[in-house]
């Protein structure tokens, strides 16, 4: 089981959420509640978690704060903010920080399904990536490369992540990393970061009321016909029919 720390100053927020949790029925289970960031970065110094989900707005230390503070505890915690619509800057900030994924309140059931999933896939991933690195037989392989890249797409913004840039950080060829990755996962790197890409667009068409070419950028599409072909290949729809469907759902 994923051990989870719930931090927000609302405690029926606290009790809603770890009731949706726990009804969801995933290998997780709330192992802790806090009220503000400087009491959950206390107890996060002496105990071990998996996850963290934090509100934004919170008496003594706000969210994002704490999510700064986090860098100096030299422990491996992964973290979901929570927010409203009108702190959609905060947001950013926190995703620049390294942020896992986020939640708009009213957070709704469907949503902290596809939140959790997605982590929990993410550290199965990392962890059979671990798994087969360290049973290779070849020495030349890196041992943590494909962990470093995963780590740095995840806390880079989606526009500025490319193959190029993503290689120059990990300290190897372009083309090295293209087949390091086919290797490992599987898949593509350009067809890994498309996903992601999606994701986060179905997100944003969401949970904001953002203009098309407004998510495009923020994804990594120039081109909004290009986000809009892509989107239609990986989801059936174009992405204002998909914004159209779940209003009207």
């Amino acid at each position: 089981m994923r051990r989870i720390l719930l931090v927000d100053d609302e405690r029926w927020v606290r009790t809603a959420l770890k009731w949706t949790i726990n009804k969801l029925n995933l290998p997780v289970e709330v192992v802790q509640e806090c009220e503000n960031g400087l009491q959950a970065l206390e107890w996060v110094k002496e105990n071990q978690v998996d996850l963290i989900m934090t509100d934004v707005r919170m008496p003594i230390m706000d969210g994002m704060t704490f999510v700064k503070e986090l860098a100096n505890v030299k422990k491996k915690q992964d973290v979901i903010v929570i927010s409203v619509h009108d702190e959609f800057q905060f947001v950013q900030q926190a995703l620049r920080s390294g942020v896992t994924d986020y939640l708009l309140k009213p957070i709704e059931e469907e949503d902290l399904r596809a939140s959790l999933e997605k982590w929990l896939q993410t550290e199965e991933a990392g962890k059979q990536i671990k798994t087969a690195l360290s049973t290779a037989s070849s020495p030349a392989v890196p041992s943590t490369t494909i962990e470093q890249v995963l780590e740095y797409i995840r806390k880079t913004p989606l526009n500025e992540v490319t193959l190029h840039d993503t290689a120059q950080k990990v300290h190897v060829n372009p083309s090295y990393l293209s087949q390091l990755f086919k290797q490992q996962l599987n898949k593509k790197f350009i067809d890994y970061l498309t996903e992601l890409r999606i994701e986060e667009g179905k997100h944003l068409l969401l949970h904001t009321t953002l203009r098309m070419s407004e998510i495009a950028d923020r994804v990594g599409y120039g081109d909004v016909a290009y986000f809009s072909n892509n989107f239609k290949k990986m989801t059936g729809c174009t992405p204002s029919e998909f914004r159209k469907s779940a209003k009207e759902a």
